[in-house]
């Protein structure tokens, strides 16, 4: 069943992990279609909301062909077998890279400033995102989680295709996803408005994010 949006995406997502029962779960978004899905399941649990941020490899003039995926804390995550499958010359790997790292560092810059990052040390950490088609950014924050000291790494979204979410048993603990159809082209067919979410967009929701956690102390 479409959702109607990512918000209605995040709230069926949230009835799902009502049943989580760790007491120190913190949410990670993936900016930017992750986060109004992810802030509406930190809304409904009652947990904190961070974000992961990352960025997808693709290939050159084939957008659809991701390879890996860079993230914070230096991490990164390579599909030599796809690389390789799709011709990808070494320099036109690092022009990728090159490219993409400089991106990151950026939006570093554009959400860290009034977002530090919170203490995973010790916690849950429930990674969302709006959709899985090839997990290599999925994959990325979970390694993410990792290097910040998470001692659990569940991954949650409302939808994906069947080999990525079971390929990322090998670096999460646990995965859930509402809706695995054996034939599964795009996210964007799965949600009746799937409009793009902007930098303003993730910076309000992670504001009203930090007021909301204010109230609760």
């Amino acid at each position: 069943m479409p959702f109607l949006d990512r918000r209605d995406a995040g709230r069926r997502l949230a009835e799902r992990l009502r049943t989580t029962s760790d007491p120190d779960v913190v949410v990670l978004g993936l900016p930017r279609g992750g986060v109004p899905v992810a802030f509406e399941v930190a809304t409904a649990l009652r947990v904190p909301l961070d974000i992961a941020l990352v960025r997808k490899l693709a290939v050159p003039r084939r957008p659809w062909l991701v390879f890996g995926a860079l993230g914070e804390d230096g991490v990164r995550v390579i599909d030599a077998q796809l690389a390789d499958t799709a011709l990808l010359t070494g320099p036109e790997q690092q022009r990728v890279e090159f490219e993409q790292r400089d991106l990151l560092r950026r939006s570093i810059v554009r959400y860290r400033h009034q977002h530090p990052r919170l203490r995973l040390t010790g916690a849950t950490a429930l990674i969302v995102d709006d959709g899985l088609a090839t997990g290599a950014t999925a994959h990325a924050a979970c390694l993410i989680a990792r290097a910040r000291g998470a001692h659990r790494v569940v991954f949650a979204t409302p939808v994906g295709s069947h080999r990525p979410i079971h390929a990322l048993s090998a670096v999460a603990d646990h995965t859930v996803c509402l809706e695995m159809p054996q034939l599964f082209g795009a996210i964007r067919p799965w949600y009746l408005n799937f409009d793009e979410v902007t930098d303003t967009e993730v910076r309000e929701l992670l504001s009203r994010e930090q007021r909301r956690s204010t109230s609760l102390t």
